[in-house]
């Protein structure tokens, strides 16, 4: 066995002894003993795999030597993006809504590191455990980027001895190696929202907090009529069960079923019968499941199903939902919102109970009608499915011989804005594995909802360029007139940033008074206060209110020969936040 193999079991033996003395509350100091053990040992391995990289690093230079450099290409990496600052005023206005909800409902922050230990996400999500980007080995370590929030926040309650109960949410970044189609906010770093209730608590009711939750979010943002489905995964296993599905296939074929919302039941079964080896009869009786759709009503025409509630669980399942839905009348708008959808699916592994995703109108391909989805396919000869994503021309990748095919985004739907459920068995996993094989670790039913930030922004920027919306916060811009009057423009500035209002001023020290004005306006600044020695002596100043309208569909301030008003200087911060426009600041509408 070699130096580096020798050293990587005995770090798997000391991290196993040291996850033991912390699920057993052993002595501090045995603990920290046993950590301190396991950091030498780590940074040992780390010194030799870094002599390693170094060898091969140097004839890799030695290689190079000569040749001619290349022009750098400026560009960011595929299917990422950087957003401008009107874009970024936008962004911050959604996560601002989507935070003080999140309080709202009793919630509290959590932040855990961007990148995890490759072994915690592996193995969480199922047939998308493909798009989980790997890191290079870090001394010691295998690692990879967080593919979401749940499993790192799951890790972090395994840790604390699954002794964390309570309401919980996180903002950050998470990454999927998927085919970006950016005009939609599908990308490969992207922005998520979540909020996990976290605990044992009666029946649905941390079901239905989630779910009002979500509808209070999307109901404050500008994302037009939405719509919640929900399922439940012990009525989706109940019913692959009754119709023959073998227990090896139900999580494959549960995929397949997802992906009804953007593909036609005869391209869906076809994926069962031809790639997941499913026998066509058995499709078929699927498929009379998963088109039924609705609310209340149809608890009631599959509770009558004797077939589907001689199933176990399918009649837990039914029984959820049922609770669920008297749950959700009491809270406001709510339930005119959902969808009993029994093809959603949901491909994650962990989902153990209720499950749900929102949708809008764009969520769906263009073209594609949801409605007829589970149809049967046409009988005439030219008729054809609907129109699917099309594929461009492949291009080549620039550093190896393998060749990616590019994505129609026209043909592409922005897919679902946000989505969750239950996940009771999550944590047990992490803390079982932690005390070793054969021992069962403490777990802690958990249920939880993910937005999808940059789903939602792709659908609420055109309509917030649209409707004329601000790009900056700064709400007054402080000139001089003649002389540049520096430390008096400094001073007012100071005092009204003092009194929490956003103020700005051209840093130079005797600025013509048109390139004040032309900064302020492309701030779109809506309060001009210019100072002058004479006004200044008199102990006021002079107030310019800026107004802005469409022109060509583009905004452009209005011209206008008034020359402002005189306010005393002690009145103005009093002045400034009595005026409508500092009242109705937070909407963030300039026009």
């Amino acid at each position: 066995m070699s130096t580096a193999d020798a050293l990587s079991a005995e770090i798997t033996k000391q991290t196993a002894l040291v996850n033991e003395l912390r699920l057993q509350n052993s002595d501090p100091a045995e603990l920290d003993a046993a950590k301190r053990e396991l950091g030498k040992l780590k940074q040992k391995f780390g010194a030799i795999a870094r002599a390693s990289d170094l060898a091969a690093n140097g004839a890799l230079v030695s290689r190079d030597e000569g040749k001619k450099r290349e022009r750098l290409l400026l560009k960011t990496a595929k299917g990422t993006r950087d957003y401008g600052p009107a874009e970024m005023y936008c962004r911050e206005h959604i996560e601002r809504i989507v935070k003080d909800v999140f309080t709202t409902y009793g919630g509290s922050c959590l932040d855990t590191p961007v990148f995890e230990r490759k072994d915690i996400l592996a193995g969480k999500y199922g047939e998308d455990q493909k798009l989980i980007f790997d890191l290079m080995d870090q001394g010691g370590e295998q690692l990879a980027l967080r593919y979401d929030h749940t499993v790192p926040l799951a890790r972090y309650i395994a840790m604390s001895g699954a002794t964390v109960q309570g309401k919980i949410w996180q903002v950050g970044k998470v990454y999927r190696r998927d085919s970006p189609v950016m005009s939609k906010g599908r990308m490969r770093e992207f922005m998520q929202a979540d909020m996990d209730i976290v605990g044992v608590w009666d029946p649905m009711i941390p079901d239905a907090e989630i779910v009002s939750l979500l509808c209070t979010i999307l109901s404050n943002l500008d994302v037009s009529e939405f719509t919640i489905k929900i399922n439940h995964r012990k009525i989706l296993d109940g019913v692959f069960e009754v119709c023959g599905v073998p227990a090896d296939k139900i999580r494959s074929i549960s995929s397949a079923v997802d992906k009804l919302d953007k593909l036609p039941w005869s391209d869906v079964k076809k994926e069962m019968t031809d790639e997941k080896g499913l026998s066509s009869d058995v499709a078929d009786k699927i498929g009379e499941y998963v088109k039924h759709k609705g609310g209340p009503a149809l608890l009631d025409q599959l509770k009558a199903d004797e077939t589907l509630m001689s199933n176990p669980s399918a009649k837990q399942g039914l029984q959820d939902m049922e609770l669920l839905f008297t749950l959700l009348k009491a809270y406001n708008n709510v339930i005119d919102k959902i969808s009993f959808d029994m093809s959603l699916a949901r491909g994650l592994d962990y989902y153990t109970g209720i499950i749900y995703e929102a949708i809008v109108e764009a969520s769906a391909p263009p073209g594609f009608n949801a409605a007829n989805a589970t149809a049967p396919p046409p009988a005439t000869a030219g008729a054809s499915s609907p129109a699917q994503p099309k594929k461009k021309s492949k291009k080549p990748k620039a550093d190896t011989l393998e060749e990616e095919e590019e994505i129609d985004e026209s043909q592409v739907g922005v897919g679902s804005i946000a989505a969750g459920g239950r996940y009771d068995n999550l944590v047990g996993l992490f803390t079982s594995a932690a005390a070793g094989e054969g021992k069962k670790g403490a777990s802690l039913p958990c249920i939880g909802v993910s937005i999808g930030m940059d789903r939602i922004f792709s659908i609420i920027w055109p309509k917030w360029v649209e409707k004329g919306m601000r790009s900056k916060e700064t709400m007054v811009y402080v000139m001089a007139a003649g002389d540049g009057l520096l430390e008096e423009r400094i001073r007012l500035v100071q005092e009204l940033r003092e009194a929490g209002i956003k103020t700005d001023f051209l840093a130079k020290r005797k600025p013509k008074l048109p390139a004040q004005f032309a900064a302020a306006e492309k701030d779109e600044v809506p309060f001009d206060i210019i100072l002058g020695a004479d006004e200044l002596k008199e102990g006021l100043v002079t107030v310019k209110e800026q107004k802005w309208e469409f022109v060509d569909g583009k905004k452009a301030k209005v011209q206008s020969a008034d020359l402002g008003i005189k306010v005393r200087r002690e009145e103005l911060v009093a002045w400034l936040k009595n005026t409508p426009t500092y009242l109705s600041w937070s909407s963030g509408r300039l026009i």
